[in-house]
């Protein structure tokens, strides 16, 4: 049997790195971390595409679902959370899953990521349907798990995306919508926790970030549905709404905490007569 190398397995540009020194080791990765931005750059055509149907499903009432194993399912679970604190918007809006489930958010499960149908068993339980979208995240884009997912998604009217690190992939081949981000192999062989996984990160960013903004979820430039679930949070909010009004700190902070949000309170603000 014939194995073919993938772009994520290929061996390092850099060898003897035991031999290295600290500085050494630091630049020659931050070396490399500077490609990341670039392989990005090259694909935005295709982050775009995505973007554009997942805004068009969840405007719809849909919901954005991403599915990986190991680093690209933590990344995936890590996007996902970070969505209702910081646009305001239900937990159940964009969910992430991970193969072996929420233990293997600390740690590994062995042999989750080789089932082929456990991913449908795991999104049937939030009843993923046609008005959704799915991303599966693998940088190999071999992943059992993802790949099976998006077969099984797409046989039951699921539009399906997918962030890989390798060119005609068999996970991009069950995507209508691949983003491929070839970033080359990684500073330690095979270590795709680093540009594989910071490529990775970049584009969930790219994918959430835009997404919100097109559900209207940022005002100008700034988060005015947030959740107030902290001090800075609420002094970030204290301060959008003295711009927006051009009322003192006091006042600002009193709105605030009478609405719980920037946007009621700057809907709610009656001047003084």
């Amino acid at each position: 049997m014939k194995i073919t190398e993938t772009t994520t397995e290929k061996s390092s540009l850099y060898d003897d790195l035991d031999k290295m020194n600290t500085e050494e080791l630091l630049a020659c990765i931050n070396k490399e971390d500077q490609t990341v931005s670039l392989a990005i750059k090259k694909v935005i055509p295709q982050i775009q595409r995505l973007v554009d149907v997942i805004a068009k499903k969840m405007q719809q009432g849909g919901r954005l679902f991403y599915i990986g194993a190991g680093t690209s399912g933590r990344l995936g679970i890590l996007d996902a959370s970070e969505c209702p604190p910081t646009y305001g918007v239900p937990d159940d809006w964009v969910i992430g899953l991970i193969a072996g489930g929420d233990r293997a958010v600390r740690k590994a499960v062995e042999n989750a990521e080789d089932d082929w149908e456990q991913a449908w068993k795991d999104l049937q339980i939030h009843m993923i349907n046609a008005d959704d979208v799915l991303v599966g995240i693998a940088a190999s884009g071999t992943t059992p798990y993802v790949i099976g997912g998006l077969k099984d998604a797409r046989k039951n009217g699921v539009i399906t995306g997918c962030i890989t690190c390798n060119e005609h992939s068999p996970l991009a081949d069950e995507a209508d919508f691949p983003v491929e981000v070839v970033v080359g192999p990684e500073f330690v062989t095979g270590s795709t926790r680093m540009k594989a996984g910071t490529a990775q990160k970049l584009v969930l960013n790219m994918i959430s970030t835009t997404v919100m903004i097109k559900l209207g979820r940022v005002v100008g430039n700034k988060m005015v549905d947030m959740q107030l679930s902290n001090k800075k949070l609420v002094k970030r909010g204290t301060r959008m709404i003295m711009k927006a009004l051009n009322i003192d700190e006091k006042s600002a902070e009193e709105l605030l905490i009478a609405n719980q949000s920037v946007r009621k309170a700057i809907e709610a603000y009656q001047p003084a007569k």
